[in-house]
């Protein structure tokens, strides 16, 4: 067996999703006496042994490894924000994880260490979220992006691309990608897919080629709206690259987000497929309705719905009362929200519609509401949607 396959075979869990969901980054604590995992404030830690502790930093700074005895500086690693970062490693089948600050910081951090090797071109299909078009369009890291369609990335690769960049199902139109084909097209040029909507639950893409997996942690693997945060499944030798751009640029995740990942973990596999099934349903509703022009819902499943209405958007915002009108998605209750004016307003209008991002479409995050008040929500929502409503007193 090669080495590739060596490595491969040595990620494959052991433990069925849900048992590693549970059980993965806490595998040591009943050995301690603890059962719920500690989380570590330190900012920074005592040592005796200046020699040693020189050492280990000398060692983080030429390889990015994770230094081993105790910890140093809360910048260079966290006791808590490791606990999740090997949890998600193991969700997502690849040897390490990195943790950031937020999704754009580790969206980020990926680009400058490519940046870093000369290798500024970036090759992406969109659409992509809108701060993540936003940072590739406008160069804001020296970055030069080529838009393309999957079946065009081969012909966009140049000498000096460091990366391909997909989301699959898409950000917000969630349009699929084949990315075991994609792979195979980037040839040697690292592919970077975002698998926020998806999660592990539904695909695993280093499984089927990819290099770097980007989660904005913010959305599911939180799940309950309340911590932000960004985290990129890799091999080790990306990894140790994107430890020392966190280093760097300051972009570690706070502890106590660490902890409130790890924990929302836990729950992962169970709030995703029970969502999943409800967003399903109100998909299949969806279709039937006259009021509905198109929707849009993965093959793969999940919990995330987008609809094309007949009226006016804006009017369906101002009339939903169970479901919340907000930004973000993943969380335990439904959200709704208008990309052309939110999400993907940064992008530019043009390529926005070119990417199939209409001005009538509204995306749904479907929480762990019942699913018959949702639906009582929604079909009161898209009555008589033609005229704008006044905007509701606060």
């Amino acid at each position: 067996m090669d080495s590739a396959r060596t490595a491969t075979a040595s990620r494959t869990p052991l433990r069925a999703l849900a048992t590693e969901a549970v059980h993965a980054g806490r595998d040591d604590l009943a050995r301690q006496g603890l059962h719920a995992p500690p989380i570590d404030l330190s900012t920074t830690y005592p040592s005796y042994d200046s020699r040693g502790e020189a050492a280990r930093i000398d060692a983080f700074a030429a390889t990015g490894a994770e230094p081993q005895g105790p910890p140093v500086y809360g910048r260079l690693g966290n006791p808590t924000v490791a606990r999740f970062e090997t949890a998600l490693a193991r969700l997502e089948n690849t040897e390490a994880a990195v943790a950031f600050a937020s999704g754009m910081a580790a969206l980020t951090a990926v680009l400058l260490v490519r940046a870093s090797l000369g290798l500024r071109h970036v090759v992406a299909v969109r659409p992509l979220y809108g701060c993540s078009d936003h940072l590739l369009t406008a160069g804001l890291l020296g970055t030069e992006v080529t838009w393309t369609d999957p079946a065009g990335v081969a012909d966009a690769l140049r000498p000096d691309t460091g990366l391909v960049l997909v989301e699959s199902p898409a950000n917000p139109t969630l349009a699929e990608i084949d990315l075991r084909a994609l792979a195979h097209s980037c040839g040697s040029v690292p592919l970077l897919a975002d698998n926020t909507f998806a999660t592990p639950v539904l695909q695993r893409p280093a499984e089927q080629g990819a290099r770097l997996v980007l989660h904005s942690a913010t959305k599911y693997l939180g799940g309950h709206g309340d911590v932000m945060a960004g985290v990129v499944a890799c091999d080790e030798e990306f990894a140790g690259q994107l430890r020392q751009v966190r280093f760097a640029t300051g972009g570690v995740l706070h502890p106590l987000a660490g902890y409130l990942l790890l924990r929302g973990l836990s729950t992962l596999p169970v709030r995703v497929r029970a969502a999943s099934a409800t967003a399903a349903e109100l998909a299949g509703r969806l279709v039937a309705d006259p009021r509905v022009a198109r929707v849009h819902y993965p093959r793969i499943g999940g919990a995330m719905v987008a609809f094309e209405v007949e009226g006016d958007p804006h009017a369906v915002i101002d009339r939903v009362r169970l479901v919340t009108p907000a930004v973000s998605l993943g969380s335990v209750d439904t959200l709704i929200q208008h990309p052309a004016s939110i999400s993907h307003r940064i992008v530019p209008a043009d390529d926005r519609r070119g990417a199939g991002v209409s001005d009538r479409l509204l995306r749904l995050s479907v929480g762990l509401e019942d699913v018959e008040d949702l639906w009582a929500d929604l079909d009161t929502a898209l009555q008589d949607t033609s005229v704008v409503t006044a905007p509701r007193s606060s």
